[in-house]
């Protein structure tokens, strides 16, 4: 089934993921074609009244100021995607790459870039071929757009650089002719319209928030299993006290835990602990044997969690504004037979987006984190064995080892907290003088997922093991599938193994769509 880009219509975030993905092929509508072709017309216009455009008569960056005749227009573009082709580092996966290519079809697609009609069709035949160009994943300033990835792919489209297609690496030219496609011919503004523009930081943005997104939703789903591991009460979850405190999130999340471990007979009835202790009250201050309230990192999940679900929505505005629009330099709108040089290359809304995504999903991981602290140490763990450990405790360690990968990860992840989108440095003679790094800022957001969903895949196992030791019966219908699906990976682990790999199977399935069904609670 072919996807249909459309005039009207908005992509979004999960279209581009599932499209990048599936590796469907595209096709642009009818009004697009025409929209498209009537910008470059409005274009062919100007340069035959011989007004001065930027990318079309003169040079670009830090060669501003130099005129450069028409005639010499496919050498001006050509050397202009070989020039900012400067990436370095490992090549990005074919799905990033795909959805890179894609954001960039959909913002030509607007048809207020002055593209050459057929290099737009090129540039769809080519993903619709399955040629993933090969993308060096460092080294994009983020402003005048993602230069280095887009030249990647552009040089490609050229019969240039490197590709892989059918499981092979190949030569551009050579990807090209295997799949039954010339080359493109760069015409004035060409090169310029493929490289100046956010659709690398889009593309990757949009793979990393539709991860983080996926994660976070099951999170909530793992936070009421945790609950029920470390015997936590469900009280500070009745929507009714967090009525008196209007934020979207907090609310979302709080009914979802409520609602989820309403049958739970693992999960403490505050009343019930009321009771308890009402009945060990004397004349004297004394211990109790239990305490009235939990510690933060179970009682305040809607609060920790719901900024979090806040943001990754005002996260997802973002990047779809951003894939939806035309974002190069210069604009030309055929409805005003106009042209405006502008920068809305500027990847400034992006990185700063990247950069509140690292910081939630900072806040998940130190919120894990904290978690499996309680579940490990049995002073704080409502009355579980040290170290989860059940049998042959001291000659085995039980989960110990666990808490070095998770400690190292949030510390590391916290780190990588420091925002880029304030990083500029200027470049190109001061000329891109001011820059985002949102490409940048992306590529560290994803790595942050990948830590995120260790140390969660760690608590999940924690959560599990804490489960059957009180009794596993007890669990409520909501938690109970994503226990079992868990039980699948990790066994109950009555004696000392390796643990890795069963980490690594959870963080898969957590950022993926393993655990994505039955995460909202059965009303």
């Amino acid at each position: 089934m072919t996807f249909l880009i459309e005039l009207d219509t908005d992509v979004t975030l999960d279209q581009l993921e599932d499209v990048a993905r599936q590796r469907t092929p595209v096709r642009l509508s009818a009004p697009v074609r025409d929209r498209v072709g009537a910008s470059r017309q409005v274009l062919e216009k100007f340069v035959q009244d011989e007004r001065v455009i930027y990318g079309v008569n003169t040079s670009m960056g830090g060669f501003v100021d130099h005129l450069v005749p028409v005639s010499r227009a496919r050498q001006l573009q050509e050397n202009l995607i070989n020039a900012v082709a400067t990436n370095v580092g490992a090549y990005l996966d074919d799905t990033a790459v795909r959805s890179i290519m894609l954001s960039r079809i959909v913002s030509l697609a607007r048809g207020n870039s002055a593209i050459t009609p057929a290099n737009l069709e090129k540039l769809v035949a080519v993903f619709n071929a399955g040629i993933v160009p090969c993308v060096p994943e460092k080294g994009s300033l983020g402003t005048s757009g993602d230069l280095g990835p887009l030249a990647a792919i552009a040089l490609v489209c050229a019969g240039q650089w490197k590709a892989r297609h059918r499981g092979r690496t190949l030569s551009g030219q050579e990807a090209l002719a295997e799949a039954g496609l010339e080359p493109m011919e760069l015409g004035y503004k060409d090169g310029l319209a493929l490289i100046n523009g956010t659709s690398g930081m889009v593309g990757l943005g949009t793979m990393v928030l539709r991860a983080a997104d996926r994660l976070v939703t099951t999170y909530q789903q793992v936070s009421a299993l945790s609950a029920e591991g470390l015997a936590g009460m469900t009280k500070p979850f009745d929507p009714r006290v967090h009525s008196v405190k209007p934020h979207r999130g907090q609310h979302a999340v709080a009914a979802r835990l409520w609602e989820g471990l309403a049958d739970s007979r693992l999960a403490v009835n505050e009343l019930e602990t009321e009771q308890t202790l009402v009945g060990e009250m004397g004349a004297e201050a004394k211990a109790g044997s239990l305490a009235i309230e939990d510690a933060y990192s179970i009682r305040c999940t809607p609060q920790i969690l719901g900024p979090v679900v806040d943001v990754l929505e005002r996260i997802g505005t973002t990047l779809q504004d951003e894939l939806n629009s035309s974002n190069d330099n210069p604009i030309v709108l055929p409805e005003e037979s106009e042209v405006f040089h502008n920068g809305h290359f500027h990847g400034q809304y992006v990185a700063m987006a990247m950069d509140h995504l690292t910081l939630a999903l900072a806040t998940v991981t130190n919120l894990a984190n904290r978690r499996v602290d309680r579940f490990l140490d049995k002073s704080n763990s409502n009355g579980l064995p040290a170290f989860l450990c059940r049998e042959d405790p001291g000659l085995r360690l039980g989960l110990m080892g666990g808490q070095f990968m998770t400690a190292s990860l949030t510390a590391e992840t916290r780190t990588l907290t420091m925002p880029m989108s304030v990083q500029s440095l200027t470049t190109t003679a001061d000329f891109q003088d001011i820059v985002s790094f949102g490409f940048v800022a992306a590529r560290r957001a994803r790595e942050v997922v990948a830590n995120t969903a260790y140390v969660v895949a760690f608590e999940l196992l924690c959560a599990c093991q804490a489960v059957d030791i009180r009794g596993a019966e007890g669990l409520s219908s909501w938690t109970r599938p994503l226990y079992e699906r868990t039980r699948a990976i990790v066994p109950f682990l009555d004696r000392d193994v390796t643990l890795t790999d069963y980490v690594e199977q959870l963080a898969a399935e957590l950022t993926g769509d393993g655990f994505a069904a039955d995460t909202a609670p059965v009303r």
